[in-house]
């Protein structure tokens, strides 16, 4: 269960930086350049599909019932987190997901994370 929990809320984070950086005034914050319209889309699109699989992640983790419920939570933490991240720390806020992902794949795979992965 901490396994899906884990990675849907590194997917959901990541969901909701593509959906941040998808507008113009957040990619201006973070990159100082506006982007160009294809990015901005490919930005949104790429958030909405890692929205997509934390919501799948979530219902692996805890079931049908219960998984669209911890997305949900899982949505506005991240959302909350990136809120008040970016303002103060605008490239952690981008490197905090990779970082994550990192960290998570090598605990798992060395046996120090609890849980099964999916």
């Amino acid at each position: 269960m901490l396994t899906g929990f884990t990675a849907g809320m590194l997917l959901a984070y990541t969901g909701m930086l593509g959906l941040c950086l998808g507008l113009e005034r957040h990619y201006r914050q973070v990159w100082q350049q506006v982007p160009p319209a294809w990015l901005r889309r490919s930005l949104r699109a790429a958030g909405w599909l890692a929205l997509a699989l934390a919501l799948l992640a979530c219902v692996l983790a805890w079931g049908a019932a219960m998984g669209p419920v911890g997305w949900f939570g899982l949505v506005s933490l991240t959302g909350f987190a990136l809120v008040l991240l970016l303002p103060l720390a605008p490239r952690l806020a981008l490197w905090l997901p990779a970082a994550g992902g990192v960290l998570w794949v090598l605990l798992l795979g060395a046996g120090l994370w609890p849980g099964e992965p999916f």
